[in-house]
């Protein structure tokens, strides 16, 4: 069945850096978008970070622009999120999720891993 597995999260000081990673399995990862999602505490989930079946294009939240890059191999059904300058409102659970290509909304295979827990402190 398909699986996501995130890791990588952890807890930093403001202005530091993290990468997260996702390993996607029961799927062919190559023919899909991808994205990274995180839910911060009181917060819906929101959309962070996404990029297409290549990983030649990719979007960014206002917020996280200039900071955050997304990234993926298709060789090792991988997506990664390099996360530079953290700040506390960066704190949250991250996952990541198989997208439709050019939204944030879930694919229809509508599958979630277990996230990793940023924690960003002053």
């Amino acid at each position: 069945q398909v699986q996501l597995v995130e890791s990588g999260g952890g807890s930093v000081q403001a202005g530091g850096s993290l990468r997260l990673s996702c390993a996607a399995s029961g799927y062919t990862y190559r023919d899909y978008c991808m994205g990274w999602f995180r839910q911060s505490p009181g917060k819906e989930r929101e959309g962070v970070a996404r990029v297409t079946t290549g990983g030649t294009s990719a979007l960014y939240v206002d917020s996280v622009k200039g900071r955050f890059t997304i990234s993926r191999d298709n060789a090792k059904n991988t997506l990664a999120l390099q996360m530079n300058s953290l700040k506390p409102e960066d704190t949250g659970m991250y996952y990541c999720a198989i997208t439709y290509c050019g939204s944030w909304q879930l694919n229809a295979i509508n599958v979630w891993g277990q996230g990793t827990q940023v924690t960003v402190s002053l």
